[in-house]
């Protein structure tokens, strides 16, 4: 029931963030509506805190292996997220968007794979 449910927390977080990232590019007005800085908080909250709950209830070591490869993808992910939504010149967002969309997909591959080096 965890798992499936940060499955989909996971796959909310992405889409969120290619609309979101979508808006930025295109800096539309929608990207300064409350719901749309508050709600990515709460998705990514949850998110984290059932995959803690799912590293405890599992007994993994987040700092060796697959899980800790898919720490540092998502530290990744967090930094090109902010790029993409806090740069100021459009190249750097491009950047940012595209660098994101790549540290997921790696997330996803170390996650479904259970290995560090999953391509």
């Amino acid at each position: 029931m965890l798992r499936s449910f940060h499955l989909v927390l996971a796959y909310l977080t992405v889409v969120g963030f290619v609309v979101r990232g979508i808006w930025a590019l295109s800096d539309s007005a929608f990207r300064s509506q409350k719901w749309v800085k508050i709600t990515p908080h709460v998705v990514d909250t949850l998110l984290l805190l059932i995959g803690v709950a799912m590293v405890v209830d599992l007994s993994i070591s987040p700092l060796e292996g697959w899980l800790a490869a898919k720490l540092l993808g998502l530290i990744a992910y967090i930094g090109f997220g902010v790029v993409t939504m806090r740069a100021g010149a459009q190249s750097l967002k491009i950047v940012g968007f595209i660098g994101a969309l790549a540290s997921v997909c790696y997330i996803f591959a170390v996650a479904f794979s259970r290995n560090p080096w999953p391509f």
